[in-house]
């Protein structure tokens, strides 16, 4: 896995780098992301494998399937496609995705914050949550909800690298290791 990321990286960042200076980094976050699921199909998947196609056919096929999936697509995009197909790369592009995911988020001073919570948060707590998170970032917060009635009540926080438990399993789990020690 960390050789595919180790290759990927610098598809991603050149992806993102014209991306940006064409001022079109949605359009090709919206390529990468139908390019990645593309190549992620079984059976595109097994036509990157099959050594009697070559590397032009199989990104025209490529180009072709995301032109009938979307409207759009640049010459610099299916220029793209055609280097990867080139240096056997295709199978790189949901890394290349994930990649200029983080690089547009970089760039954008945004974080991901996973909220996991006993009950489904009201519209108002989200709100609230997601200022709080950004005041302290210092960054734009795209919030994941997600509910684990396990957690009895309260919720759990992760942003980049750092988790905050403040459920009721989690206060109950610090009481025993207390009380057992």
């Amino acid at each position: 896995m960390a050789e595919l990321s180790t290759l990927a990286r610098p598809y991603a960042k050149a992806a993102f780098d014209y991306a940006k200076e064409q001022n079109a980094i949605a359009s090709w976050e919206t390529f990468l992301s139908v390019a990645s699921d593309i190549v992620g199909n079984e059976d595109f998947a097994s036509l990157l494998h099959n050594p009697a196609i070559g590397a032009a056919q199989k990104a025209d096929i490529l180009i072709d399937a995301y032109g009938k999936l979307t409207a759009e697509q640049s010459p610099a995009q299916a220029n793209f496609t055609k280097q990867l197909a080139e240096h056997d790369r295709l199978a790189l592009l949901p890394e290349i995705y994930a990649h200029y995911g983080k690089l547009k988020s970089k760039e954008l001073k945004q974080i991901d914050a996973y909220v996991t919570s006993a009950y489904p948060l009201t519209e108002t707590q989200s709100k609230q949550l997601q200022e709080r998170l950004a005041i302290s970032t210092g960054s734009i917060v795209i919030l994941h909800e997600s509910v684990d009635p396990s957690l009895l009540g309260g919720a759990t926080i992760k942003v980049g690298d750092k988790f905050t438990d403040g459920s009721v399993r989690g206060k109950l789990k610090q009481l025993k290791a207390q009380l057992t020690a």
